[in-house]
């Protein structure tokens, strides 16, 4: 399983990779194992403001539908379209073209609450 250590994460699985004061956004390799085949991702408000650990939308996979939780505060500026089309994409790169948003981070203080890869790594027994 693949921890990138350029990336920082949160309890429910989701990640976030910053650059600058932008924060790219998408749920683990172990999420994505754990959900199973995605199928669609839905994100309602591709402009929302939202605050840390706020729900910004689902991800619905064969087994299951799960809230995708904001890892930061932020304003979403950017929602990853060619998802729409391609879910599966998620599964295949979750860390790469499986992205699912960016924001711009409203709060980098928070930043300090995520978990690193070793951290996160331990979390999820690996």
């Amino acid at each position: 399983m693949n921890f990138p250590e350029n990336v920082k994460y949160t309890k429910d699985h989701e990640w976030i990779k910053i650059e600058g004061n932008i924060g790219t956004i998408g749920i683990t390799e172990h999420a994505a194992g754990e959900l199973g085949d995605v199928v669609y991702i839905d994100i309602p408000d591709a402009a929302a403001e939202v605050s840390m650990h706020d729900t910004f939308g689902t991800i619905e996979a064969v087994k299951t539908v799960a809230d995708l939780f904001s890892p930061v505060s932020g304003r979403i500026t950017e929602v990853n379209t060619a998802l729409n089309d391609a879910p599966e994409t998620v599964n295949q790169d979750p860390y790469g073209e499986g992205w699912i948003v960016k924001m711009e981070l409203t709060h980098m203080d928070e930043l300090s609450e995520l978990m690193d890869a070793a951290a996160y790594r331990e979390m999820v027994g690996q």
